[in-house]
Formats: structure tokens, C-alpha cells, sequence
């Protein structure tokens, strides 16, 4: 099978048909084999109904249906495993990203070699309310990935070859860092190709401020998780060590001034009365408690059962 499509989708009972009917036409006119896998979301309209009315009509559709709202990446992640073509290619079921963009997106996986393809929609036609957040988001993005030639991480339209998608989690809000997990699994060809964007026909957008506060720390724990998620004690253990050798040193010069003065004669409050030595104090005991958070953490690593888990390509 050439290409298989994975629509996640909330609330869209209206865009469905003729979002397929598209998809169908660009795919008979390229003599593509193709399956689009359809993720109903825990929709409270009609689009379950909807995806089981095409399916009767066409083999090419098959659909999941989740019993509430889980999100969009527990939508791709089922439907990642689901996928079964050469190519895979993501889109939103809300007629705002073009199937006439598939047969470039296909091209530049099969024939130009890459990994994986972002769709990038320099024109769009969003609130500033939402274009505003996500170029802040898109540049703090490239600069924590290192994926600098991506203009639009949370782009819904990408194509993945097959072992990308079988090769990456998605979880929890990260369907906005799939480049990044990639790259984290070796797929490092990755490229951008500029997109048709489409005015939103039907419903009102999903997006929210919450979103993108949410979307930064997702992108946090991602970095520190691929960073440090082997060796949580290079990075507790330094800053503990760090910590504690201040609070020592701190603590080490209150006492020998206090010492100094004494053997001079020179009157001096006691040590306890000084605020700097509960502040070295509390340096000390800060600088334990994150080495004893990193020696955890990496007991917790060693014992975890995905602590060999490798990417390997291929075997001779």
C-alpha cells in the first residue's frame, strides 16, 4: 500500500464527507493504493455515524472510536499503529490543510529520501490570537531541538515514512514535538514543504491559551527527558554538588571569622544570629536533597525495563 492517511478528529460531522470525497479524488488521480484511518475523538456530534456511513460506501476507510476525549496524540498514536502504507500522511479533519498536497509530500519521502516532512502554511489565515503564540512557540522550539529548518512544528499536515511512526511514542500533548522525537530516534532527515493553508468552513477552532502554555512545558520535559532521561544524575547531582560546596564554603567563612574574631578579643553576635548561616545552611540542604533526587532517579533509570530499549535500523 502506497500511502495511508490518519485524521484525528473532534467534532467535525460536517467537514467528513467532503473531506473525503477529496482525499479520494487526489488519490485515484495519482493511482495511489491508499487507507484512511479516521479517530474519532469522543465526539459529542454525529461524526462517529458519519465515518461508519463512508465506511459502508468505501473499503478505503476504517475509523477508531474512543469512548471520551483523550487528545490528539492518543489519536495518532492509535492511529500510527493502525498504519499499514509505505507513507503515512497526517492532516486535521477541519478542510483547513489540502490533500492536494500529497502527492509532493509523498514524492519528497520516496523519491528525495527523507524521514519525515513538515508542512509549513506561510500564509494563514488564523486569529493573531492564535499566529502570535505559535511563532513564539515555533522559535523557542527550533532553538531547544535543533531542528532549525522548520518553520511550524504543530503543523497537522506531515508525511513520515513507515518506520518513523512505528518507531516513536506519542503521548500526553507531544504530537506538537513528532520532529523532535524523531530526530530523538534517528530520523534525522527531516524537511519542510510549504502548504496551501484553508480558511476554517466548518466549527469553530480547538485552540486555546492553555494550549500554548501547555505546549512549553511538554516541550521542556521533552528536551530534559531526552537529555537527561538516561542520567538523571549528571544533571541533579551537579547542581547538587554545586549547592552544597557554596553552602559549605559559606558556612566554613561565617565560622572561621568568628573564630578570628574570638582569638583577636573582638566582640561578635553568636553565628545563629547571622542570616548568612541559614542561608549557607539551607544551600547545603538544598544541594543533598537534588543529589539524593539524582542518585534516585538514576536507580529508577537502571531498573526501568525500557533502560536497553535502542533504535536499530537494520541487522546483517
Amino acid at each position: 500500500m502506497n500511502i495511508s492517511v490518519v485524521i484525528p478528529l473532534y467534532n467535525e460531522e460536517e467537514s467528513l464527507p467532503e473531506l473525503y470525497e477529496w482525499i479520494e479524488r487526489v488519490m485515484n488521480n495519482n493511482n495511489f493504493s491508499f487507507e484512511v484511518i479516521f479517530i474519532n475523538d469522543g465526539s459529542r456530534d454525529n461524526s462517529w455515524k458519519v465515518i461508519e456511513e463512508l465506511a459502508q460506501k468505501s473499503p478505503h476507510v476504517k475509523g477508531i472510536k474512543f469512548r471520551r476525549n483523550y487528545g490528539k496524540s492518543p489519536a495518532l498514536y492509535c492511529g500510527f499503529k493502525e498504519a499499514q502504507g509505505d507513507v503515512v500522511i497526517t492532516m486535521d479533519a477541519d478542510l483547513q490543510d489540502s490533500p492536494n498536497e500529497i502527492p509532493g509530500l509523498y514524492r519528497m519521502i520516496t523519491e528525495e529520501g527523507y524521514d519525515l516532512v513538515s508542512g509549513y502554511k506561510e500564509k494563514r489565515y488564523d486569529p493573531l490570537s492564535k499566529t502570535i503564540p505559535t511563532k513564539l512557540f515555533n522559535a523557542t522550539a527550533r532553538k531547544i531541538s535543533g531542528i532549525h529548518n522548520l518553520h511550524d512544528f504543530n503543523c497537522g499536515l506531515k508525511a513520515y515514512r513507515l518506520d518513523v511512526v512505528k518507531n516513536i511514542e506519542v503521548y500526553g500533548e507531544m504530537h506538537r514535538y513528532i520532529p523532535y522525537l524523531a530526530k530523538n530516534a534517528g530520523f534525522e532527515k527531516i524537511g519542510e514543504k510549504i502548504v496551501q493553508h484553508q480558511a476554517r468552513k466548518y466549527g469553530t477552532s480547538k485552540f486555546g491559551l492553555n494550549r500554548f502554555f501547555n505546549g512549553y512545558l511538554d516541550l521542556i520535559t521533552l528536551w530534559f527527558l531526552s537529555n537527561f532521561g538516561k542520567n538523571p544524575m549528571h544533571v541533579f547531582g551537579f547542581l547538587g554538588s554545586i549547592f552544597f560546596i557554596i553552602g559549605f564554603f559559606a558556612a566554613a567563612i561565617i565560622g572561621a571569622d568568628k573564630l578570628w574574631a574570638l582569638s583577636q578579643g573582638i566582640p561578635q553576635r553568636l553565628v545563629t544570629d547571622s542570616p548568612y548561616f541559614y542561608i549557607s545552611l539551607t544551600m547545603m540542604i538544598l544541594g543533598t536533597q537534588l543529589f539524593m533526587t539524582g542518585f534516585i532517579g538514576d536507580l529508577v533509570s537502571r531498573s526501568s525495563a525500557n533502560r536497553n530499549d535502542y533504535q536499530i535500523e537494520k541487522t546483517i
